[in-house]
């Protein structure tokens, strides 16, 4: 009879599942037994990869202590199962490496193939203005979402939210990536989705500090300058980075531009704005993660050698640096005076998920089915 041979079904699907599950939690164990035999205090690179694979020179430098850990871009993504067998590659040469990716959604997601496409920040906004609560369930559903897809694939952390304004400057490297020019709104919908985020048992990373969206130039490509004072910026573009210390945001990047009223220096390497007014005023007691030091917004400070001392002595905790050429030439220098970053340990992914799971549960379709709702509305 049918019923019988339905139910026969899903009683397969239930065994498939906790088989499924068993099998996560011994790999989530043996992992983090080999996390607790290495060195607690990594190095301060993160590094990018060249491809999709590990090259015999790749799987040499991630066994340098100078090295923290790995951040993907497109270039290393085909699927979800090469992003795994690329993962456990990683973690067999070194299962303490912090393992991240900007997953923010709209433009800027790595990886598309097999994961859920999340929208760009502002379409949030746009959503809240219509229905307010319904937004801010939505956004807190879509960071566990974006959360327990990584942390399910071995990677430990996504480096969002946008915490800038939207200030309409489609040229300066963020626009849509902004919640609102309103910082009332940026604070409230970021909010939610750093609870979603922390929920999965991922960290949330809030950027870029203390705000990008004035400017109408990109750090990608060159040095921008914000002519503001220290208190217009405090008024409007700080609000949303307190209210996220004040959620307990585990870590910020700062901002590759010059605030010439408030230092001569870019934020980045800025020891008045990370020190004196991030750790101090603002009392962040979290990590500060360079945003990439190959920016050319990076390169006025001097070269690679100089731009990562000097952002330490600003006090960044942790340095992203793409470029492999790079990477070579700044490890003697790191080599000669070993720096460790104690905080990267808070920064690993606390959840372990086995992916058929989250594929079944309630909470993926309800938040699949009201995204694509939204992206209906916003078309």
């Amino acid at each position: 009879p049918r019923h019988k041979r339905g139910r026969k079904q899903r009683l397969l699907r239930q065994c498939n599942a906790a088989i499924q599950r068993v099998l996560c939690m011994v790999e989530s164990r043996t992992l983090l037994g080999k996390q607790q035999h290495e060195q607690e205090n990594n190095g301060v690179l993160i590094i990018g990869l060249e491809g999709t694979v590990l090259t015999a020179e790749e799987k040499v430098l991630l066994k340098n202590p100078s090295v923290a850990g790995v951040i993907f871009y497109g270039r290393n993504f085909v699927d979800r199962q090469q992003l795994c067998r690329i993962v456990s590659e990683i973690r067999d040469i070194r299962a303490s490496l912090l393992l991240m990716v900007d997953q923010e959604g709209g433009r800027v997601q790595r990886f598309k193939r097999d994961f859920t496409l999340l929208p760009p920040a502002s379409a949030y906004a746009d959503y809240y203005g219509r229905h307010p609560r319904e937004a801010l369930q939505l956004v807190q559903d879509c960071g566990w979402l974006m959360a327990v897809e990584l942390l399910s694939c071995g990677i430990d952390l996504c480096l969002a939210p946008v915490l800038d304004l939207n200030m309409g400057h489609v040229n300066n490297g963020i626009g849509d990536r902004a919640i609102s020019s309103d910082p009332m709104i940026v604070s409230k919908l970021s909010s939610s989705w750093i609870r979603g985020v922390e929920e999965a048992g991922m960290a949330a990373v809030g950027k870029h500090f203390p705000g990008h969206g004035s400017v109408t130039k990109d750090s990608h490509f060159t040095l921008p300058r914000d002519e503001r004072s220290l208190d217009t910026i405090n008024s409007c573009d700080l609000i949303p980075f307190c209210d996220a210390i004040k959620a307990g945001i585990h870590a910020i990047i700062p901002a590759h531009v010059v605030y010439p009223k408030v230092d001569d220096q870019p934020a980045s390497f800025s020891r008045v704005w990370l020190k004196d007014i991030l750790r101090d005023h603002l009392a962040f007691p979290g990590t500060i993660i360079s945003d990439s030091l190959t920016m050319k917004g990076a390169a006025s400070v001097g070269d690679y050698t100089v731009r990562i001392e000097k952002a330490l002595a600003a006090g960044c905790d942790l340095l992203l640096l793409k470029n492999q050429q790079a990477v070579k030439e700044v490890i003697p220098w790191l080599t000669q005076r070993p720096v460790t970053c104690s905080k990267s340990s808070c920064l690993r992914g606390r959840g372990s998920y086995c992916y058929a799971e989250v594929l079944s549960s309630d909470r993926y379709h309800n938040c699949k089915a009201r995204l694509d709702h939204l992206y209906k509305a916003i078309e």
